[in-house]
């Protein structure tokens, strides 16, 4: 059931992203999604970036349509709600290993969160274009974690890919667990690191989804849906499957070659 929920703030956080809160008084985990829907336009999923308490939050980055429409949204505007969905962080690994790439790092930071609060020890990969659409650098250094930045036009940290960053650090760091969220590309070059030293990846996969129930079909990868099996998975789970950073499904649920 959609719920109707006031925008409580807006805070700016890169020149593309916009971390919306509202109250909303459903429990929620880190690695949940919910669903959100603007009046006159379509739900879209929606990571939780924000999880503990009755003031939950949303950090949206302007991609299609539906997603300008609501970086457009203003304190004191309505908003639908539905869920929370999905499964969620394990936070009892010790050392963990943090891979966000762009908008990846909203569904990372309440992971984080968690594992901090449980003792945990974070080492943070943070990736994007360029130093202004570094997302919440600050937040993960608040928690004490080791961060490493990597932009692809090197104006600040690595020149070049996370995926560079994080190989390096698993050459030089022990860890317990991997958890990474970004393109499929990266997640897949991700994995492999990972799995030649024998560390456990997480993924939080990102595909288009319409009724967060499993019917529609959308956010299908071989047998699994993210919205009902996901979002989170073991990247054991996925990195055998072709579709994995090769396919992904179009608003129709029409099977497309990722460009």
């Amino acid at each position: 059931m959609r719920s109707i929920c006031r925008v409580e703030s807006r805070t700016v956080e890169t020149p593309s992203t916009v971390t919306l809160r509202f109250k909303y008084a459903p429990s929620a985990v880190p690695g949940q999604f919910v669903m959100l829907w603007i009046p006159g336009d379509d739900e879209i999923p929606m990571s939780l970036s924000y999880v503990d308490g009755p003031l939950k939050g949303v950090t949206v980055k302007a991609m299609g349509s539906t997603s300008r429409r609501v970086q457009s949204i203003q304190v004191g505007d309505q908003i639908g709600i539905r869920g929370p969905y999905g499964n969620v962080f394990d936070p009892s690994p010790q050392r963990i290993l943090v891979v966000a790439g762009g908008s990846g790092a909203a569904v990372l930071a309440p992971g984080a969160d968690a594992a901090h609060a449980r003792g945990g020890l974070l080492t943070v990969a943070l990736g994007a274009t360029t130093a202004g659409e570094l997302l919440f650098e600050e937040r993960f250094r608040a928690l004490g974690a080791e961060v490493h930045v990597a932009t692809d036009d090197g104006s600040l940290g690595f020149h070049g890919y996370v995926t560079n960053v994080a190989e390096r650090l698993l050459q030089s760091h022990p860890f317990d667990a991997v958890w990474t969220c970004g393109p499929e590309v990266m997640m897949r070059k991700v994995v492999v690191a990972a799995d030649a030293r024998g560390v456990p990846t997480v993924l939080a996969m990102e595909r288009h989804m319409k009724c967060a129930l499993g019917l529609c079909d959308a956010c299908a990868i071989g047998p699994y849906h993210v919205c009902v099996d996901g979002p989170l998975f073991p990247g054991a789970q996925i990195a055998g499957l072709p579709e994995f950073g090769g396919f992904q499904r179009d608003a129709s649920g029409r099977r497309v070659h990722r460009g």
